[in-house]
C-alpha cells in the first residue's frame, strides 16, 4: 500500500491555472494512452482539495467526455476544505479539514489494502509529505508553460529525499516521471 501524488505539470511547474483551469491539459494526449487506467485500478481511497473538487464539479461535462461519467471514482474520497460544499449524486465523499494523519489512518483502513491517490491540489500532496506519509509522487509533464498558476509542489525537498525511479515517453506531448519518497534517518530531515 502507497500514498501516491499522482498529478500532471506544466513545464514551468503548474498544475493548474491562476484560476484553477486545466484546458492546457486536456490537448497534450488521451487519458487511455496514460498510466492512468493501470494506476486508478489500484487505488482504494483519494484525498483532493476543494479547489480540485469544484474544478471538478464546475466540469462535469469534460469529466464525463474524458472518463465517462461526471463523478468517475467507485473509490471513498476525502475532500479537504474549510468550507462547506455541495455534494455530489452518487459519490462516496466525506468532508474533513485539518490535520491529514487522522484522516489517513481513516483512509488506510477504507482503501482496503490498495493504494491511496492524493489527487490535488499540490499543497495538500505537501501536507503527507510534511508529515512523513507521502511514498511516492507520479507526475505526468506537459509540453506546455503557464507562467504562473498553482504550484506542483509547494515545498522546498532537496536530494536525496525523490529518488527518480523511472522516466517513461506519453505521446509527443507528456513525459511521466516517477519518484519514490526516501523516508531516511533523523539526520535526512527536510
Amino acid at each position: 500500500m502507497k500514498t501516491q501524488y499522482y498529478t500532471a505539470t506544466s513545464l514551468d511547474g503548474f498544475i493548474a491555472t491562476e484560476d484553477d483551469s486545466l484546458e492546457w491539459l486536456f490537448p497534450l494526449g488521451e487519458l487511455n494512452d496514460s498510466s492512468y487506467p493501470a494506476f486508478i485500478a489500484d487505488v482504494g481511497a483519494l484525498a483532493m482539495g476543494s479547489a480540485t473538487y469544484e474544478w471538478m464539479l464546475r466540469n462535469a461535462h469534460k469529466v464525463a467526455a474524458e472518463t465517462g461519467s461526471p463523478w468517475p471514482y467507485t473509490q471513498p474520497v476525502w475532500i479537504f476544505s474549510r468550507r462547506k460544499l455541495p455534494l455530489t449524486d452518487g459519490a462516496n465523499i466525506r468532508f474533513v479539514n485539518g490535520d491529514v494523519r487522522p484522516v489517513h489512518a481513516d483512509m488506510r483502513a477504507a482503501a482496503g489494502g490498495k493504494n491511496i491517490w492524493i489527487v490535488g491540489g499540490g499543497d495538500l500532496a505537501g501536507q503527507f509529505y510534511d508529515v512523513g506519509l507521502l511514498d511516492e509522487l507520479i507526475i505526468q509533464m506537459g509540453s506546455v508553460t503557464l507562467g504562473k498558476g498553482k504550484p506542483l509542489f509547494p515545498r522546498r525537498v532537496l536530494s536525496p529525499h525523490l529518488r527518480l525511479m523511472s522516466v517513461r515517453q506519453i505521446g509527443t506531448g507528456m513525459a511521466e516521471l516517477r519518484y519514490e519518497v526516501h523516508k531516511g534517518g533523523a539526520g535526512d530531515a527536510v
